[in-house]
């Protein structure tokens, strides 16, 4: 007869708890996942994608309080913390995410596809995160999610993919410019 754990004896940890481990996680209703290194073709992706996007932004006046970042926290509540890939914020302040982008990309690797396409797909559309961009590097295949309501609907990427992240600040994204680069 085997032992089997019961959810009360499992521990629950907090985003105190996470700001002392060493290495790189995520922390999701207090349960944590251990990120693997990303390949080559992964942090090209991640570059390319956000040195298009911060390019755009700089060059609107209409989306200067918008940043690009790259694998930052983004401190949903007390026992969750997610480090999308690159993430799109407007007027942000301190050294966190602790309100939602507007835009999270999240790279597709083997190790972490289950959670970035089950898992954090509910927690972005429960914050209200506007846009999600799954990106398969092995497949050269992008997935656009468009937050409807308290549901992502997904809508064709095509060759171009146009993100509105607040008012008036448009961005585009050329697919095949994506993948010409990596």
């Amino acid at each position: 007869m085997g032992f089997l754990l019961k959810e009360k004896h499992l521990p629950r940890y907090t985003v105190e708890d996470y700001e002392r481990w060493q290495g790189d996680w995520e922390l999701i209703e207090g349960i944590p996942y251990a990120l693997a290194s990303p390949s080559f073709k992964h942090q090209r992706l991640v570059l390319i994608l956000a040195m298009l996007l911060e390019l755009q932004l700089e060059s609107d006046e209409a989306c200067k309080d918008c940043k690009v970042v790259i694998d930052t926290d983004y401190v949903v509540n007390e026992y969750t913390v997610l480090r999308p890939d690159i993430a799109v914020v407007c007027d942000h302040k301190g050294d966190k995410i602790t309100k939602p982008p507007k835009v999270v990309v999240e790279v597709i690797s083997p190790s972490t596809k289950k959670v970035d396409e089950e898992i954090k797909p509910l927690i972005y559309a429960q914050e209200g995160v506007k846009y999600l961009l799954l990106v398969y590097p092995e497949r050269e295949k992008m997935v656009c999610l468009v937050l409807k309501g308290e549901r992502y609907e997904s809508v064709p990427c095509g060759e171009e993919i146009e993100i509105s992240p607040k008012g008036d600040c448009g961005l585009k994204l050329s697919t095949k410019e994506v993948w010409n680069r990596v």
